[in-house]
């Protein structure tokens, strides 16, 4: 009978709109404390400066599997692999994603993976980047009161960016016209 295999956790932790002061407490709580961050390319290094300061060994080892567009240096079959190897070693491992984990990511797939092979996981929204456009300073500045004038409904959309650029037309949402 094979031996069986004790886990370590596997956080799947959003980092946020990029900016490190936005990260969550308990993200940042379980960067702190990470043996291993396995994390995308992110445009701030003072968030992965934290990686594993509050740890024995004060730094946690860092595992760059970011994407940009066109190049896939690592499949995303392999970073879940890393993820169970990490976790296999009895490991806390963080997934740090940019935004948050499920909006436009993969996190569903990395948990996915990690169920299915019994490797506990948690996951740790984040502040996603495109939830940031409908804030205050985005809306035109803060003055003291909130501008509730300036919009009453936003609208999310996932797109893509494809060679030959065509014109955009968004189609208001059947009894959602703009009165």
């Amino acid at each position: 009978m094979p031996e069986a295999v004790s886990y370590g956790l596997v956080a799947l932790v959003g980092a946020g709109p990029g900016r490190a002061d936005l990260i969550t407490v308990r993200g940042r709580y379980l960067l702190e404390h990470a043996d291993v961050v396995v994390h995308d390319r992110l445009d701030t290094e003072e968030l992965l400066a934290r990686a594993g300061s509050a740890t024995p060994a004060g730094r946690a080892r860092l595992v760059n599997v970011g994407k940009q567009a066109g190049a896939h240096p690592v499949p995303q079959g392999e970073i879940n692999r890393i993820l169970i190897r990490e976790a296999a070693a009895a490991r806390l491992v963080v997934r740090l994603k940019g935004g948050d984990p499920y909006v436009f990511g993969r996190g569903g797939e990395e948990a996915s993976a990690l169920a299915e092979v019994g490797v506990p996981f948690e996951v740790v929204s984040g502040v996603t980047s495109a939830l940031e456009a409908f804030s205050p300073a985005a809306c035109g500045g803060w003055h003291g009161q909130p501008r509730r004038h300036l919009a009453r409904r936003g609208r999310l959309g996932r797109g893509r960016v494809r060679r030959r650029v065509q014109e955009l037309r968004l189609r208001p949402v059947p009894g959602r016209e703009h009165r």
